[in-house]
């Protein structure tokens, strides 16, 4: 996959795709990552890249043409004549781990970056595909919201994980939260692993695991265990 993320401060977003997993994937070849300065793609000596809003109102507005020019650049690298254009907003659809799946699927993203008051709405209408919010909450630019949804997304890929099937136990990944895990050592300030998971019946001990996912999934999030009743009613997968 390969993702390109325009932003007006893109020192914020490299310094986090130079590390961690982000890194693996693209020493893996698994992901390409372009982050481009938004101030690039501007014509004025000053590089300007918002101004204040037609009709009055607090707050500056990113304008349309560092956009668009980017978007034209983009459009001759990627394979699709339009190409998914992600811009978080908390105006958008909510981010959840079955739209982190589907985007895992595309062979390029573009994510754009918002910041100040908002961005001109022709941006919105003309190139955006996907407005896409990850809470009800507003954070001060969409940097941070893009780097959450690049890592939910890129967990997904073959290759990114060293296993993959630590994305598919995830929670959320059946509609039923991850139950507690134990390591080393046995006992901890008077602490013991269930003795379970030290009896080697692996028939238990995935029964156990189960238990535990569906007893969280209760306490925790009784949203999920209806949505886990409907895919059963519906003749889902989930047990």
């Amino acid at each position: 996959m390969k993702i390109f993320v325009v932003t007006a401060f893109p020192g914020m977003v490299s310094a986090c795709l130079s590390e961690s997993m982000f890194r693996k994937s693209t020493e893996k070849n698994a992901v390409t990552f372009e982050v481009w300065n938004l101030r690039d793609f501007t014509r004025d000596k000053h590089k300007q890249i918002d101004d204040t809003p037609y009709g009055g109102g607090a707050g500056m507005v990113l304008k349309p043409e560092p956009f668009f020019r980017a978007y034209d650049r983009i459009r001759k690298l990627v394979e699709k004549p339009r190409p998914r254009v992600i811009f978080p907003s908390p105006q958008g659809k909510t981010f959840d781990h079955a739209t982190s799946v589907g985007l895992a699927k595309e062979p390029d993203l573009t994510f754009f970056c918002g910041h100040y008051k908002g961005i001109d709405e022709r941006v919105l209408k003309k190139l955006v595909t996907d407005e896409i919010s990850i809470g009800d909450f507003v954070v001060t630019g969409g940097e941070l919201p893009t780097l959450m949804m690049i890592d939910a997304i890129i967990r997904h890929i073959p290759g990114v994980l060293h296993s993959y099937e630590s994305a598919e136990t995830d929670s959320f990944a059946d509609n039923l939260l991850e139950g507690p895990i134990y390591t080393h050592p046995q006992i901890y300030r008077r602490l013991s692993v269930p003795e379970v998971l030290m009896s080697g019946n692996h028939a238990k001990i995935s029964d156990w695991k189960h238990d535990q996912r569906l007893k969280r999934t209760r306490e925790r999030r009784t949203d999920l265990i209806e949505k886990l009743i409907e895919n059963n009613d519906s003749g889902g997968k989930n047990g």
